[in-house]
């Protein structure tokens, strides 16, 4: 069997996510940067688009196919590999994961992505640029405190770490690059304080990957 491949951007949230859903389940990969900002972006090159159209990463060849999307990844990873399960047996658990999986990868990032944060013509300085993205994340962290609130435990649902926590971390990661003000939300900086101390986490932060720059490495 081939060593799966990951294209990957070290600050990608959504490459991050799938970066801790391989270390959960042990999984070797082989790690192709893809530098998003360099030259326009290597994702835009005929080279990248044969291998996903959308232009975005990640992107994750493993068992004769190519896997796009962060959420379609995961929930194949856990399908096929089921040792250190990432999603809960209780049908209800399973839900309000999904839940939050969907509001930070649908209702949130999106809109503080880069290629929105590049469109958006009026905002000219790397500040405003800053305020839009952080205006975003405050808005859904102040959703996401709620519902943590009715089903959290250790972590996001219960005491058992799951896709939805593999999905918080990047997106605090974000808030914090974006300079939102963590201090409003302190059941999610606290479950983000117990993951991090997780060695699967910490392997996939971006400041431990191959095509981080010298000068943000962890």
């Amino acid at each position: 069997m081939s060593t799966p491949v990951l294209y990957s951007y070290f600050r990608s949230s959504c490459a991050w996510r799938v970066r801790i859903a391989l270390n959960i389940k042990g999984i070797q990969y082989e790690y192709r940067a893809v530098n998003l900002i360099k030259d326009g972006g290597m994702q835009r090159k005929d080279e990248y688009t044969t291998v996903n159209p959308m232009q975005q990463v990640p992107a994750l060849i493993m068992d004769g196919a190519t896997l796009t999307q962060s959420i379609s990844i995961m929930e194949y990873l856990e399908e096929k590999y089921p040792t250190n399960a990432i999603m809960p047996k209780d049908p209800l658990q399973r839900a309000k994961v999904r839940e939050i999986c969907e509001l930070i990868a649908s209702g949130i990032q999106p809109i503080q992505n880069l290629i929105v944060l590049q469109k958006v013509e009026k905002l000219s300085s790397a500040e405003e640029k800053s305020e839009w993205a952080r205006f975003f994340i405050e808005k859904g962290f102040i959703a996401l405190e709620t519902i943590l609130g009715e089903c959290a435990g250790k972590y996001c649902v219960g005491d058992t770490v799951t896709m939805a926590d593999i999905c918080l971390v990047p997106q605090v990661g974000n808030a914090k690059r974006f300079s939102a003000d963590m201090s409003k939300f302190p059941l999610i900086s606290k479950i983000n304080e117990e993951l991090e101390k997780i060695e699967a986490f910490q392997k996939a932060s971006p400041f431990k990957q191959p095509d981080c720059p010298e000068d943000l490495r962890a």
